[in-house]
């Protein structure tokens, strides 16, 4: 077969088939450059910028462009309706003398640690305790999640009533039980304690759900190793599921903690009328709310604008805690191997 093939061919072999263009299933033309295979190459390297391109503009509009605006604002004096004057970092100076700046800095960390705490810390127990096999448990998933779906307004609007000094359901709660009626609104601790139970009450359902998807994610073996070793389920719950979903907990840290930095509307609703002071004595105004104030009660945009960047620095602070943490955690994983 081979030598009728050289006869026919006249002793060589048969010439090779053109080479097929990328992408189009066709030889090419071989007459060169011209306005298809302009097109070709416009369509592989333009077309994917053209998808990705609403994204970017939408980015740079509504993201980098007020970014860059307010870093502009905080190294000037600019009241409402009137012109910029250059003036430095003395609106960043003079946050750093200011009572005002400091309290809301301490009631925004306090805040953020007495509602941040137990919530996480209930939200871990409750995952724990639907990982099971429950009657009902679709239904619980469902229930925890509710608070999470109602708005802020409606949910703080409700506690303000049930924290009410004179006629609140918890005071009145307190009188049975033969104590003092507490001022949740005027005293310090207390207005704090009020407002983290809001937070808390919303988002510990939230954040279940997530540990609870990451739980599901631990392989059975090591529950039912644990088990035949005789370990108790909270034993399994201290030495198998904490370790295993010990990145899941950093992220609900993180994310917890810059929820807590940005808090706005619980504390302003909360407070009603002097909501946007943080209370007769800003007892709770946050970094959120003495921003708020700054630049829409007084006009004073530039300090507004630098208290805007002062927050996005302690965001950026926490994300590089984070980074670190997750850094370390990889290194000592790609160590135990080989220990």
């Amino acid at each position: 077969m081979a030598t009728s093939v050289r006869a026919t061919t006249g002793g060589s072999p048969p010439p090779a088939a053109p080479p097929l263009a990328p992408g189009s299933g066709k030889p090419p033309s071989g007459r060169g450059p011209g306005w298809r295979s302009t097109l070709y190459r416009l369509d592989i390297k333009a077309v994917p910028y053209v998808f990705v391109a609403p994204f970017f503009l939408t980015f740079a509009a509504f993201g980098l462009f007020p970014l860059i605006y307010t870093g502009w604002l905080s190294l000037h004096r600019v009241e409402l309706g009137g012109s910029a004057q250059w003036k430095g970092l003395d609106n960043y100076t003079s946050l750093a003398t200011s009572e005002f700046f400091w309290n809301a800095l301490a009631n925004t960390f306090t805040i953020g640690v007495i509602s941040t705490v137990p919530q996480l810390l209930m939200a871990l127990g409750l995952a724990h305790l639907l990982n099971y096999k429950l009657r009902g448990r679709g239904f619980f998933r469902v229930a925890i999640l509710a608070p999470y779906a109602t708005s802020i307004a409606a949910a703080t609007l409700v506690f303000a009533q049930l924290f009410n000094t004179d006629y609140g359901l918890i005071n009145t709660a307190l009188g049975w039980l033969g104590f003092d009626p507490v001022a949740w609104e005027s005293s310090k601790w207390p207005s704090q304690i009020a407002i983290s139970t809001i937070v808390t009450w919303r988002w510990t359902g939230y954040n279940a759900l997530i540990y609870l998807a990451a739980m599901q994610a631990v392989p059975q073996d090591l529950y039912e190793a644990a088990a035949l070793d005789g370990a108790s389920r909270w034993r399994q719950f201290l030495s198998v599921t904490i370790p295993s979903i010990r990145p899941t907990i950093l992220f609900t840290v993180i994310v917890s903690t810059i929820g807590a930095t940005q808090l706005f509307g619980e504390p302003m609703l909360f407070g009603g009328s002097v909501g946007i002071s943080g209370g007769s004595g800003n007892q709770f105004q946050t970094l959120s709310l003495l921003m708020y104030e700054k630049g829409w009660v007084t006009g004073a945009l530039g300090q507004a604008s630098a208290i805007a960047w002062v927050m996005l620095l302690l965001l950026l602070l926490i994300g590089g805690v984070q980074a670190l943490i997750s850094r370390s955690n990889r290194k000592r994983k790609r160590k135990k191997p080989g220990s």
